[in-house]
This record gives structure tokens, C-alpha cells and sequence, in this order.
């Protein structure tokens, strides 16, 4: 009994030994192997799920839904703070040849989230709401481009905000955008975690958000299209996502129908339905991804078009666990690793930092306001959807790196609209909650 004590524990210490040595190898070597990247790999999503349940559950203590701790997680994790605390630390546990890995499967993540929400949109509760969607989407739109397109004249002015390259106008555009998107997919985990899935507000509030994001991915083309000389990218994007559209919602919707008696008469899914759906959720991802529009609505879209009932149901059952709890906060993480908020630390920045986050909180929020007063919804409602719609999240990370990536902004102004898009996510729940108190909500 001692001896195979013994060797259990030689077998343990050899294990833990081999182990240490490879995670070692891959701090020291400059291109680790495939067995190297395997064993990171799994810690790192050993270390992104704990950091996320963790912080979202002092999320949940604060008031706050899971959701925005799982943002708060990622960038824990990046160089704002782990990065600049521990650099060795971080270097070792987040190479650069790891992140292409975090970047696919955070991908996957969030399609395949949106697609759970689009399967939960009611299309019909959006046609009745469908004037306030537009109007509420169109002014919260406008208002804030406006503002944005004020504030990118007198920072161009100042200087070192922008690239020496980047003319005028294309600053406009790009801060227009920055300023005026709203984070659908957060957007969509808040009136999750709020049960408000399915009611008129929620059903509004996406709809509202879901026609914001297209518009600002459209101009987004615009601004790529001009600094690249090639208009033909904003053709491609804006009639492609029409033709998406109009091909899923109009021909393919009725056609999925048949996916009902079947699953009927199986008392849910078969492996191939479920292959089947998966398989056209990936391909409506891809086209829309490929026209220059975020892979999340071709999925969000793709939802939409499904049978509702048993078909829908099932999809939730099978779908919704992992990836809540395993490839959303992917999605946290990989974009929390590419965030710096250190930069932000002179006080002309910090000045700069509030002007931004005034302009971006009172131009959404009250035109959002103004437009579903306008269009007949209540009080509460319509300030609802103001503290709703102000959230910017990670659709908005994702605007600012493309920009980044792309050598439209520079390194401070970039970090200072970050910022923004943060504090406005962590706003837009506790004031929600505070009209939600005062105010009866449809």
C-alpha cells in the first residue's frame, strides 16, 4: 500500500512538474508549440470563466446585471490592469499567438447568442411597435451624430486626436458613429437578465437597437469607403443587407415552416434539423460579416425567421447553456484584452474623457426620449428606452478597434471613447432601474 502511495505521488509531482515546464516554456519562447498553445488554451478559459463569474457576481451585489461584469472581466485582464500591474503575468498567460483562438470562439460566441435572442424576437410585437422603433433608432441616431460631429471638429482642431492622414470630414464620420451606436448585444443580455424578453419595452428597445447598429454599421462602410477610395464597399454593405433581409424574412421565413410537423412528431429536434439550422445560422453569419455588417444580425436575423413554438423551444434548451456560460464571456475577454484605459491620465484627457461621456449621455438619451414621447409611448417607457438605448458596450469596443485597426484614431482618443462606451453601460441599468421605481412601464 506505501509503495503504490509512492508512486501515486512520484506519478502526481512528474505530472505537476511537466506541466509548470511547458507553461514555462511557453512564457520563454517567442513561438511556442501546438502542445504549448493546447495547455494555455485551457487555462486561459480556466482563468476568463473564473474572472467573469467573479466579478459578475459582485455585478449582481452592486445592482448591476452579470453581463457588465463579464465586460468589467476582460478588461481586468487586459493591459489596463493586469497588463499594467504584472506585464510578465500577462505576457506569459495572453501571447499574441493565443489570440486568434479567443478571437474565433468569441466570435462563435456572440452569433450564436444573437441568434438565441432573434429566435426570442416576436416579429409580429415588432410590426405593431414598428413607427416608434424607427423613430426612437432615426433621432437617437441623428441627435448624437450631430454632437459627435461637433465634438470631432473641435478635437481635430486641437491635435494628436487624430492621424495626420485622416481629414476632416472622415473624423466627423467616425466620431459620429462612435458616439451615436448603441451595444445591441448588451442591449439584449440586459432585457435578458431583466425578463423584459418578449414584452412591448423589450421588444421595442431591440428593435430600436437592432435598426441603430445597422444604420451605424452603414456608415461605418461609409468612412471605410473613404479612406480607402473604394465606394463600392458601401454599396456592397447597405444592398447586401437589404438583400440578406429581404431573402430570409420574406422567402426563406415561410419555407422553415416545415421544420414544425417534423419536430412535432419527434417531440423536438433531430440531430439533422439541428444541423440543418446551425449550418444556415454560420452562413447567414458569414454573408454579413463578408458584406461589411457584423456577423450578429445575419444570426440575429436568421432567428427571426424561425417557427416559433416547439422548433423555437428546443433551440433555447439546446443552445442557451454553453453559450451563456461558456462562449459569451469569450467575447468579454478577447475584447477586454485589446482595451487600454491607462493612457487616460493627464488632466486635459480627463477633461476631454467628460465632455465625451456628456455629449454621448445627454444626446442618445434624451432624443431617444424625446422620440417615443413623440410616437405615443408613455412616460416610463419612453424613459426607458433613453436609459436603454445609452448603452454602448461592446459594439461599440468593436467600431473603435475596427477604426483603431484601420489608423483612423489615435491612441488617447481612442481610450477616452472606450471609456465611454464603459460608463455608459454601467449607466444604463441603474438609471433603468430608477425610472423602473418612479414610473408604471408598458
Amino acid at each position: 500500500m506505501e509503495d503504490a502511495t509512492e508512486a501515486i505521488a512520484c506519478f502526481s509531482f512528474a505530472r505537476s512538474t511537466r506541466v509548470a515546464d511547458e507553461l514555462q516554456s511557453v512564457s520563454m519562447s517567442s513561438t511556442p508549440t501546438a502542445i504549448d498553445l493546447s495547455v494555455l488554451f485551457f487555462l486561459q478559459l480556466t482563468l476568463i470563466l473564473a474572472a467573469c463569474r467573479a466579478v459578475g457576481w459582485v455585478a449582481k451585489l452592486l445592482g448591476q446585471p452579470a453581463v457588465v461584469g463579464e465586460m468589467i472581466a476582460g478588461v481586468l485582464l487586459g493591459p489596463s490592469l493586469l497588463g499594467f500591474l504584472w506585464p510578465e503575468l500577462h505576457n506569459t498567460l495572453f501571447p499574441p499567438d493565443s489570440m486568434p483562438v479567443l478571437y474565433a470562439l468569441s466570435q462563435l460566441g456572440l452569433t450564436l447568442y444573437m441568434f438565441v435572442v432573434g429566435v426570442e424576437f416576436k416579429v409580429d410585437d415588432f410590426l405593431q411597435h414598428g413607427k416608434s422603433a424607427m423613430a426612437v433608432s432615426m433621432t437617437g441616431m441623428v441627435a448624437p451624430f450631430v454632437l459627435g460631429a461637433l465634438l470631432a471638429i473641435w478635437l481635430y482642431r486641437q491635435g494628436g486626436f487624430f492621424p495626420e492622414n485622416i481629414l476632416l470630414y472622415e473624423a466627423i464620420l467616425f466620431m459620429g458613429a462612435s458616439i451615436c451606436i448603441t451595444a445591441f448585444p448588451m442591449l439584449a443580455r440586459i432585457i435578458f437578465e431583466n425578463k423584459m424578453t418578449g414584452t412591448s419595452l423589450g421588444t421595442l428597445v431591440l428593435a430600436a437597437g437592432a435598426i441603430d447598429d445597422v444604420a451605424a454599421w452603414c456608415v461605418l462602410a461609409l468612412i471605410l469607403a473613404c479612406s480607402s477610395g473604394d465606394w463600392g464597399t458601401l454599396f456592397v454593405t447597405i444592398g447586401g443587407g437589404v438583400c440578406y433581409a429581404c431573402v430570409v424574412l420574406l422567402f426563406l421565413r415561410p419555407l422553415l415552416r416545415s421544420l414544425t410537423p417534423i419536430a412535432e412528431r419527434n417531440n423536438g429536434l433531430t440531430s439533422g434539423q439541428l444541423t440543418f439550422i446551425l449550418g444556415l445560422v454560420m452562413l447567414g453569419a458569414c454573408f454579413t460579416n463578408a458584406i461589411g455588417i457584423h456577423s450578429v444580425f445575419g444570426a440575429f436575423l436568421m432567428g427571426c425567421a424561425l417557427p416559433r413554438g416547439i422548433v423555437s423551444e428546443t433551440l433555447k434548451k439546446q443552445i442557451e447553456p454553453i453559450t451563456l456560460c461558456l462562449l459569451v464571456p469569450l467575447f468579454f475577454a478577447y475584447s477586454g484584452l485589446k482595451t487600454r484605459l491607462d493612457l487616460v491620465s493627464t488632466p486635459w484627457l480627463l477633461f476631454v474623457s467628460l465632455v465625451v461621456l456628456l455629449t454621448a449621455s445627454v444626446g442618445k438619451g434624451v432624443a431617444c426620449w424625446t422620440a417615443a414621447r413623440w410616437t405615443g409611448e408613455s412616460q416610463g417607457t419612453s424613459l426607458a428606452v433613453g436609459c436603454l438605448m445609452n448603452a454602448r458596450g461592446m459594439m461599440g469596443l468593436i467600431i473603435l478597434i475596427i477604426g483603431k485597426e484601420n489608423g483612423m484614431i489615435g491612441p488617447e482618443l481612442f481610450s477616452i471613447l472606450v471609456l465611454m462606451a464603459i460608463i455608459t453601460t454601467l449607466a444604463a441599468t441603474p438609471t433603468f432601474r430608477w425610472v423602473q421605481a418612479r414610473y408604471p412601464i408598458e
